[in-house]
C-alpha cells in the first residue's frame, strides 16, 4: 500500500492577514476558509495550502492532535515551463525579491523568494523532481 499523494500542507505565518493576501494577490490561490486570528485555507489545484497562526496550533485541543512548527518553513509551487518569465515579472511587480533562480541538472527550473513571515517559496517545474 502507498499514500496517493499530498492532499494539504500548511505553513505556519506570524501575521494572518500579509500572508492571506500575499498568496492570494501575488500567487493568485483561491481562499477557501479562513478563521480570524487562526488559519487561512487556499485551493491550489486540486490540493490544500493551508496557513496557520502557530500560537493556534501547538497545543492540542478536543478536535486535533498537537502539531505545529517555529521557524521559517518551505514549499514548492509548480510552474509550467513557459511561464518563467511571466512568474518574474508577476513577483516583481508584487515586490518580491527572488533570492535565487536554479536550473538542475536534469532540466527542472526553480525560483525562491520568501512570503511576508520569512518562509521559504519556491516555484518549480515538474522535471525538478523527474515527473
Amino acid at each position: 500500500m502507498q499514500a496517493k499523494g499530498i492532499l494539504e500542507t500548511a505553513l505556519y505565518v506570524d501575521d494572518l492577514d500579509a500572508a492571506k493576501a500575499f498568496y492570494r494577490d501575488v500567487l493568485g490561490l483561491t481562499l477557501h476558509a479562513e478563521m480570524e486570528g487562526r488559519h487561512v485555507f487556499f485551493r491550489c489545484g486540486e490540493r490544500m495550502f493551508l496557513l496557520f497562526d502557530p500560537q493556534t496550533t501547538i497545543a492540542p485541543n478536543d478536535s486535533f492532535p498537537a502539531h505545529g512548527a517555529t521557524g521559517p518553513g518551505h514549499v514548492a509551487f509548480e510552474l509550467e515551463p513557459e511561464s518563467i518569465d511571466a512568474w518574474r515579472e508577476r513577483l516583481a511587480q508584487a515586490g518580491v525579491s527572488i533570492e535565487k533562480e536554479l536550473e538542475w541538472p536534469n532540466g527542472g527550473f526553480s525560483v525562491y523568494f520568501r512570503d511576508p513571515a520569512g518562509n521559504s517559496v519556491e516555484l518549480a517545474t515538474r522535471q525538478v523532481w523527474g515527473l
